[in-house]
């Protein structure tokens, strides 16, 4: 989905894919046929714009045969569909039945993550639309905390800098400018958008930004406003933004709260908790850790990675963390320019909800993703944005 900005730019909204989780090129093309295509068709719309997930196998098969690049660019022209985002987060195994900690491997100390990196980089750059000469991919921010000592971190930093001349040298040969953001998430060795800045300002290189999700925002209790002020003045671009919504527990010592919460921990993913003390943030590394006793204060409210559905908060007594999303979404694109272009809805949980609360069946699933399109339009279009054919 396409809009215009008051200034003339065009902004770009898609969903991400990686709610369909698939590991190879076949895979991929059955989600455009079986999940994308109707999500179109229920927005009403001629062209929908998808942020592709492409696991290490699927990258890998198109950046070597261009004959099959170009059968995925057609397949996406035929069922209305564009990209001009890829997530190059999980790198494989994001469908498979306990993700947690593997999402995080292999970092960026590790070469697999540059090779990695770089291909999803030459496919986005052949996939573009005709009309379109920017691409943005979202990555991991560097590592997982635990394992990221000083020689690791200087391997990463220099692979960022060998990537950025990668990126460099793409746009010279296609004339296709992609950038790569670091995606700022709880537990990581950059975590927040402050912690951001010192890194990428030691690469200092327009073609890597970050990637500012608002449900990791709102986890860590990051104020949109002090977050992106921050940003703009150390002049670390924006590539893009996923726009997502955190789980909000404002009485968490209740019985009744946590009883509520408990229905959100299960097994496939991570969902790191944090809370706000006067001594600072507080945290654990899954939801399940944070209702045993009294491992995290709950004299505060408790808010956890776990992405729920935009267009619909978990029933009282929870509540989702989407006014975080609108006051960052405002900031983002509602002055006289916009931070960022690309904007990329990204609820890959919706198979992880309690069971009453999951779709059966794929209509239920594209009926969802729609409704989470749709409010996201209404979004951009009271911050005066007009959308487009």
């Amino acid at each position: 989905m396409r809009f215009r900005h008051p200034d003339g730019s065009t902004v770009h909204l898609a969903y991400c894919t990686n709610v369909h989780p698939a590991e190879t090129l076949d895979g991929v093309l059955a989600q455009l046929r079986d999940h994308c295509e109707p999500v179109r068709r229920r927005l009403g719309r001629d062209r929908l714009g998808i942020g592709l997930w492409l696991a290490k196998d699927a990258a890998h098969a198109l950046v070597t045969d261009p004959s099959a690049l170009r059968g995925l660019r057609t397949e996406l022209d035929r069922r209305g569909l564009e990209v001009v985002t890829l997530n190059g987060f999980p790198y494989e195994g994001f469908g498979a039945e306990e993700v947690k900690y593997r999402v995080y491997r292999p970092d960026w100390a590790d070469p697999a993550r540059l090779a990695h990196t770089t291909d999803l980089a030459r496919v986005l750059a052949g996939l573009l639309p005709d009309d379109v000469t920017e691409g943005s991919i979202s990555t991991l921010p560097l590592a997982w905390r635990t394992a990221y000592d000083a020689e690791r971190a200087a391997t990463a930093m220099t692979a960022l800098g060998t990537l950025a001349e990668r990126l460099d040298a793409l746009a010279e040969l296609t004339g296709r400018s992609i950038r790569v953001g670091l995606e700022p998430e709880p537990g990581c060795t950059v975590e927040t958008t402050a912690d951001a800045i010192a890194p990428l300002t030691d690469i200092g290189h327009d073609r890597i930004g970050i990637c500012v999700d608002t449900c990791h925002l709102a986890t860590s209790f990051e104020d949109p406003d002090t977050a992106l002020d921050a940003l703009t003045r150390a002049r670390v671009p924006v590539v893009k933004s996923q726009l997502s919504a955190a789980l909000h527990a404002e009485h968490p010592h209740l019985p009744e709260v946590r009883e509520a919460l408990a229905a959100f921990d299960e097994p496939r993913f991570l969902h790191q908790t944090r809370t706000a003390t006067a001594a600072g943030l507080r945290g654990t590394d899954d939801l399940g850790e944070a209702l045993k006793g009294d491992t995290l204060p709950d004299a505060s409210p408790w808010r956890a990675h776990f992405h729920v559905p935009l267009h619909a908060a978990p029933a009282a007594p929870l509540t989702s963390t989407l006014p975080v999303l609108k006051s960052a979404l405002t900031r983002l694109v509602g002055g006289p320019h916009p931070l960022t272009r690309h904007l990329e809805v990204e609820t890959y949980t919706w198979q992880a909800l309690p069971p009453e609360l999951r779709p059966r069946a794929r209509a239920q699933l594209a009926d969802g993703i729609a409704a989470e399109l749709t409010l996201a339009r209404d979004l951009l279009t009271d911050l005066g944005l007009k959308e487009l054919p």
